[in-house]
């Protein structure tokens, strides 16, 4: 190529875009839009490069269109596959991307110039850059993108002229805008929300072209917001047709051949304690006491395998969801309505199928005997963890003596366990009250009673017998170190790294706390911490911190205990409406005792990595939705002033959480009038540098609400 044929970067882009468009021509203002031409300067470049294209004769002018003309085609380079590698990218809203590549204990660092077309969740081929030298970090540039994250992205429509729209993506979705041909708009109107698909994305310093592909409702209404949010976490509300057809066919009766299969329990005194607003009932009780003086606690678990078959169309359904989702107005399901609020859940006075775990547990909370058995009940009382307060507190019902025997077993299960060394971890949640409109009227704290406490150690005992009952099983064939050998699915919680307990120690340290981590980090050492802090203004905050801290629970078939609990064998085992894991639990048990084996353990690895992603989205849509409340609760609040904490500090602000509702949001540094702040790394705080005035974690502040983005799900306050 000689030198007047060399192209510049505006001529590159132009002719990519005209090159990638599906008639082969675009009109000019297409062009300008997609460019986000915006002052004189740009116009006057996109002239010359125009005049400079045609003249090449690289591209013919026809009226407003711009076409490729003959030659206009450029050879592609073969791209140099050294020192190339592969993985996942997540960007920030300011552009930067972070690579994790397997095999690299740091993520690789991508600058805003470097990720090129790359979205958030691609997977894409990156080139190392060396390292930061004040971090450390090593740094990179994306070379190629090899496949899309996903599907459809989330954001809101804008008209920017007469017949050009722009999508202003979600926070969780994508950090550029996306043009929309006027054809692509589908319905849409300027300010509805919409999910939208990538049609293609020439060159970086254009804008990518998108499609509409739903419409989610008018931006800042409350179906709106809510379906975004599960928009963004790819997560559907609604069952496939075919999925709820083959629900329907379900029978509500229980044929007789069925009930004579199973211990018949219809006659014993089983009972349910649930939320006042649940409708799937997954598990109940019944106990007693044997004539040696131990308790005989009945753990009796909703039989969702008797109704869904391995590899049905509800269970392909169910596994690919994994988990129910609990927003806070609405509950999105793993299983169709008509089984997990109907023919599986344990309602009152009805027939039940169960799959129970029965516990002989001797006055000090030792497990004595126990044994795994597909049931039939027929549950006598419906609770609600209120009424079962209640009457633990001293109110009179047929069913006192039960529940006053399932307190006395919970109390010393409790005091066994965390003397065993599990973690109290106690975070408040917060609970909204909301209008017909879905918008929050008012925030309240959930109080944590003991009956919550008594379902809870029942259902620990239930799960961590369920387990051991695995290792059992291994000591009698005598081959307990194979793994291919009942294999089975196990809930892990490895240990916390020592790296960021240190950093919790350290944050912790300039507000007078002394967090020793030593050489061997135990439950106990956590557990010395939350007691110092315990009652005080920074408990909530030093549990959020050591929280962060710890180590992600996941399913697996490699047991490594439970840190948190300070159990040596855990499994789920006791909600299989809403927790897929669970089913596959069932499964396997099922399987050990009829003599055949349900999963391998190859397959069970595959299906804790899907379960454990699809829990993390699921947590990630319920804090979404929490968030999102909070925003709106306090939109209507800005000026008011609250009583709250300082729960964090950083170079660009001090994060603030409300006393009252549990609610955080930002101070930013330029909104700390009367001084020039400086942040100190060692003792964690913004420092005045005349005033000497200190922010630091723990402190309490007045707030007053400055501002709230109901798009960012941001809460703004200025000291009051």
């Amino acid at each position: 190529m000689t030198r007047n044929q060399r192209l510049t970067t505006m001529e590159e882009i132009i002719m990519d875009l005209v090159k990638n468009s599906p008639n082969g021509h675009l009109k000019s203002d297409t062009i300008e839009d997609v460019l986000q031409l915006g002052s004189k300067r740009d116009y006057k470049r996109f002239d010359k490069a125009l005049n400079s294209l045609a003249s090449k004769r690289l591209i013919a002018k026809d009226g407003g269109l711009i076409r490729l003309s003959k030659g206009g085609e450029k050879k592609k380079v073969p791209r140099n596959s050294r020192g190339l590698m592969e993985g996942r990218i997540q960007i920030t809203s300011r552009g930067t991307g972070f690579v994790l590549i397997e095999g690299m204990d740091e993520d690789v660092r991508i600058s805003r110039r470097d990720v090129g077309t790359s979205l958030s969740d691609d997977l894409v081929q990156i080139r190392l850059q060396g390292t930061n030298k004040r971090t450390g970090q090593p740094q990179g540039k994306v070379v190629e993108v090899l496949e899309r994250g996903k599907d459809f992205y989330v954001g809101t429509l804008k008209r920017t002229g007469v017949k050009t729209f722009l999508i202003e993506p979600d926070l969780k979705s994508a950090h550029v805008e996306f043009f929309v041909q006027p054809e692509n708009v589908n319905g849409a109107k300027s300010d509805d929300k919409v999910t939208f698909e990538l049609l293609k994305w020439v060159h970086p310093q254009a804008l990518p072209e998108a499609s509409v592909t739903s419409i989610l409702g008018k931006k800042g209404s409350n179906e709106a917001n809510i379906l975004s949010i599960l928009a963004e976490n790819e997560l559907r509300a609604d069952f496939p047709p075919e999925v709820e057809a083959y629900a329907e066919n379900i029978p509500l009766e229980i044929p007789k051949e069925e009930i004579k299969k199973r211990r018949d329990l219809r006659d014993e005194t089983i009972f349910t304690i649930d939320p006042v607003d649940a409708k799937d009932f997954d598990d109940a009780l019944s106990i007693t006491i044997l004539d040696n003086g131990n308790f005989y606690l009945g753990v009796h678990i909703a039989d969702v395998t008797a109704y869904m078959p391995k590899d049905s169309v509800l269970d392909e359904e169910a596994y690919k969801r994994a988990t129910s989702i609990y927003l806070v107005d609405r509950v999105i399901p793993m299983l169709p309505e008509r089984l997990s609020n109907g023919v599986c859940s344990l309602r009152p006075n009805e027939d039940k199928l169960c799959y129970s775990c029965f516990m002989e547990i001797d006055k000090d909370g030792y497990l004595v005997d126990y044994s795994i058995d597909e049931t039939i009940i027929h549950s006598k009382h419906r609770f609600t963890y209120e009424q079962a307060q209640e009457v633990l507190d001293g109110e009179d019902h047929e069913l006192k003596k039960e529940l006053h025997l399932a307190g006395k077993l919970a109390k010393t299960l409790l005091k066994k366990r965390f003397k065993e060394g599990a973690i109290d971890f106690d975070t408040p949640e917060p609970r909204f009250v909301l209008d017909e409109s879905g918008k929050p009227i008012e925030v309240v704290l959930k109080k944590r009673i003991f009956a919550h406490r008594l379902i809870e150690e029942c259902m620990l005992m239930a799960n961590r017998t369920v387990a051991m009952h695995i290792d059992r099983l291994r000591d009698k064939s005598g081959q307990k170190k194979s793994k291919n050998l009942f294999p089975y699915f196990y809930r892990v919680h490895d240990k916390p790294d020592d790296k960021k307990l240190a950093e919790v120690a350290e944050q912790v340290k300039p507000i007078g706390i002394n967090f020793e981590i030593g050489n061997s980090i135990t439950p106990k050492t956590i557990n010395n911490l939350l007691e110092k802090v315990k009652g005080t203004p920074i408990e909530l905050i030093v549990n959020e911190l050591t929280l962060r801290a710890m180590a992600k629970a996941i399913y697996t078939p490699d047991n490594v205990g439970h840190f948190g609990l300070g159990f040596k064998f855990y499994a789920h085992f006791t909600s299989p409406i809403r927790r897929y894991p669970d089913v596959i639990v069932h499964r396997l048990l099922k399987g050990y005792a009829s003599g055949g084996q349900a999963y391998n353990y190859e397959s069970l690895r595959k299906h804790g990595e899907h379960c454990s992603a699809r829990e993390r989205v699921a947590v990630d849509a319920e804090r979404d939705s929490i968030k999102l409340k909070q925003v709106e609760f306090l939109s209507d609040k800005i000026g008011e002033t609250f009583e709250g904490v300082i729960s964090g500090v950083t170079e660009r602000g001090i994060f603030v959480d409300l006393k009252e509702i549990h609610c955080e949001g930002m101070i930013r540094v330029g909104d700390l009038k009367g001084d020039f702040f400086n942040y100190d790394q060692r003792s964690h705080s913004l420092v005045g540098r005349s005033s000497k005035k200190i922010y630091r974690l723990g402190d309490e502040i007045r707030i007053s609400v400055q501002s709230v983005n109901h798009q960012k799900r941001q809460i703004d306050f200025i000291p009051a």
